[in-house]
C-alpha cells in the first residue's frame, strides 16, 4: 500500500505479532532425525559433511579442496574414458541447484527517496527467494572452472544474472602462482559471502562496493604467509557497451567504462591457530550526483579501502571471525572534499550437532563524512545483531529461524530527500535453504 512512514508504535505491534507467528511456524516444521547425501557430492561419491561443517560453512577439508583448485586427487576417475590423453570431460554435466524460500516479518519499508511514498509489507512471503544453478569441474591438470547463475533473484521473475564465473589455473608457467580470471567478489579474499550461515549479509562489503567485479587475481603461498594481488575493471558486472567506432554491427562489447583499473590485495597468515589478514584496495569510481546522489556523474573520484580480518576456531564446533574496513571516497560527492567512513562485522558459528547450528552476526558502520549529505549514502549507518538457528532435515536441506535486532535510533527527514535511517530494520524470518 502507498503511505508515509508509519509510527514506531504501530510497526512494533505488527512486528511482534508477525514474529510470534513465524516462531510458532518454525517450531512446527521440525521433523525426526534423518541422514542423506546431497547432489553437490555426486562427482566424488562423498557426503556434504566431507567439505562442510554444516552447509554452507566450510570445514578444513573444504578449504583445502578450494586451495587444491576445486578438485580431489582422484578427479580423473569420474571423467569420460575416450582414450585421448588430451581430453578430460566429466562423465556427466556437473550441475547443482540451490534454492531458498522465506517468510519474513519486518519493520522496514521501500521508500521513494524523492516523493517519500512508501510501500510497506509487515509480513512478506518471499518464496522463492532465489533459484541458483551452479557448475564446476576440473578441465585439465591445472585448470578448473566455476560459475553460477541466479533465476528470479529476490522476486525478480523473468531475470537471470550470472555472478561468479571464472577460470582458475593453479601453476601459471610452472611458478606455483595461481590465477583466477573472470567474474568474482573482491571480498572473497577475506570472508566469502556465499558461505555465511546467516540470511543477513556482511554489510560493509556491499556498502563499500567490494563485491562482484571482473578481473584477475594472482596468489602465492609462502608457507608462513600467503599473498594475493588482483586487478578489476572497478565498475561491477552490469556494464557492457557495443563497440561501434570502427563501423556498424561489430560483434565485440566493452565491459569496462574507462581505461583505469582498480588494484587490490591481501597478505595473510596463521599465528598460533589464528588467521590474520591485511587488505587494501585502490581505484576510482564515478562521483555521485542527481536526486539523493543516486546517479553517476562524469568525474572520477578516488575509491580507497584498507582493512583487517581475523578468524579462528574454538574446539571443533565453534568458528569465529571479524572484519574492519576503512573507506576513503575523496571527492565522491563534492570535488575536493574528503568522505571517510568505517564498517565492520563480527560473527560466531556454533555447530551443535548434525541437526542444529547457531550463529551470531554483528554489523556496524558509521557513515561519518557522508552524514548530512542529503544522499542515500547517509544510510550506510548500521548497528544490528542477528541471531540464526538452523535445523538440518538432511545434510543439504535446512530450516532457518533468524531474528535481527536494530540498535540504531530512527531519524526524521531532514533534507530535500527521504534518506537515512527512517525506520528500524528489526525482522524475524523463517524459511528453507537447500542444495541438490
Amino acid at each position: 500500500m502507498k503511505t508515509t512512514i508509519r509510527t514506531a508504535e504501530h510497526k512494533w505491534l505488527a512486528f511482534a505479532i508477525t514474529s510470534l507467528f513465524l516462531l510458532l511456524f518454525a517450531i512446527l516444521m521440525i521433523p525426526a532425525k534423518t541422514e542423506a547425501m546431497p547432489a553437490f557430492a555426486r562427482k566424488y561419491n562423498v557426503s556434504c559433511n566431507t567439505c562442510h561443517a554444516a552447509y554452507p560453512r566450510l570445514n578444513e577439508f573444504g578449504e583445502q579442496f578450494i586451495a587444491d583448485n576445486y578438485r580431489m586427487p582422484n578427479w580423473k576417475d569420474s571423467t569420460t574414458k575416450t582414450g585421448d590423453d588430451m581430453l578430460a570431460l566429466p562423465s556427466s554435466v556437473p550441475l547443482a541447484l540451490r534454492t531458498q524460500a522465506y517468510v519474513q516479518g519486518r519493520e522496514s519499508s521501500a521508500v521513494d527517496v524523492v516523493s517519500g511514498e512508501t510501500d510497506t509489507a509487515d509480513n512478506d512471503m518471499q518464496a522463492p527467494y532465489l533459484i541458483k544453478l551452479l557448475s564446476s569441474a576440473p578441465l585439465s591438470d591445472h585448470i578448473s572452472y566455476y560459475f553460477y547463475a541466479i533465476f528470479a533473484e529476490k522476486g525478480d521473475n523473468g531475470s537471470v544474472i550470472v555472478e561468479d564465473a571464472w577460470f582458475s589455473h593453479d601453476d601459471v608457467f610452472g611458478t606455483d602462482i595461481s590465477m583466477m580470471l573472470g567474474q568474482f567478489q573482491v571480498s572473497d579474499l577475506m570472508f566469502p559471502r556465499e558461505t555465511r550461515m546467516t540470511f543477513q549479509d556482511f554489510m560493509v562489503y556491499r556498502m563499500a562496493g567490494l563485491t562482484y567485479d571482473r578481473g584477475a587475481v594472482f596468489s602465492y603461498d609462502f608457507s608462513a604467509v600467503d599473498i594475493s594481488l588482483g586487478l578489476v575493471n572497478g565498475n561491477g558486472i552490469e556494464d557492457n557497451k557495443t563497440i561501434n567506432s570502427p563501423g556498424y554491427k561489430r560483434p565485440d562489447h566493452m565491459f569496462d567504462n574507462n581505461s583505469g583499473k582498480s588494484a587490490f590485495g591481501r597478505l595473510g597468515g596463521d599465528i598460533a591457530g589464528i588467521n590474520l589478514g591485511l587488505f587494501g584496495y585502490a581505484g576510482k569510481q564515478y562521483n555521485a550526483t542527481g536526486d539523493a546522489g543516486m546517479d553517476n556523474g562524469d568525474r572520477q573520484a578516488d575509491k580507497n579501502a584498507w582493512g583487517i580480518d581475523i578468524s579462528g576456531k574454538i574446539g571443533y564446533k565453534t568458528w569465529w571471525f571479524a572484519q574492519v574496513i576503512q573507506n576513503d571516497w575523496d571527492g565522491f560527492i563534492n570535488e575536493g572534499q574528503q568522505y571517510r567512513w568505517t564498517g565492520a562485522f563480527a560473527g560466531v558459528d556454533y555447530i551443535h550437532n548434525d541437526h542444529w547450528t547457531y550463529s551470531l552476526l554483528y554489523n556496524y558502520a558509521d557513515a561519518n563524512d557522508l552524514k548530512n549529505t542529503d544522499t542515500v549514502y547517509e544510510g550506510i549507518d548500521i548497528n544490528s545483531l542477528t541471531f540464526t538457528t538452523s535445523y538440518y532435515f538432511m545434510r543439504n536441506v535446512k530450516g532457518i529461524i533468524e531474528l535481527n535486532v536494530d540498535f540504531l535510533d530512527t531519524v526524521d527527514k531532514s533534507g530535500t530527500y527521504w534518506t537515512g535511517h527512517l525506520t528500524s530494520e528489526n525482522y524475524a524470518l523463517v524459511g528453507f535453504d537447500a542444495a541438490f
